[in-house]
């Protein structure tokens, strides 16, 4: 029996800066995963994974990532996908030293 289609955003990490981005419903990448697209529906996920996939020239990796809806957006499920929108671990400044 498969397993239910549970809520995805789509995720990649910015060509040339590397930073992480999230897919918005505008069809625009934000840092913030506060507004991306919160996808239900499984088919609809593939379709906006295919789009994000055929942006090479802005970004690479992309893929669906688990989220919960939350009162501020979508929140991470994953400690993988938590530690990811926080950027690197491995300097003292930046989107981590902020949270």
């Amino acid at each position: 029996m498969p397993r239910p289609f549970t809520p995805k955003v789509v995720t990649a990490s910015a060509l040339i800066e590397g930073d992480v981005i999230y897919l918005t419903a505008d069809d625009t990448w934000s840092r913030d995963l506060s507004r991306a697209e919160i996808i239900t529906d499984e088919a609809h996920a593939q379709l906006r994974l295919l789009h994000a996939e055929r942006q090479a020239n802005e970004l690479v990796g992309a893929y669906l990532a688990d989220v919960a809806p939350g009162a501020g957006g979508p929140q991470p499920t994953h400690f993988r996908e938590d530690f990811r929108r926080r950027g690197p671990s491995n300097y003292p400044h930046g989107k981590q030293e902020a949270v």
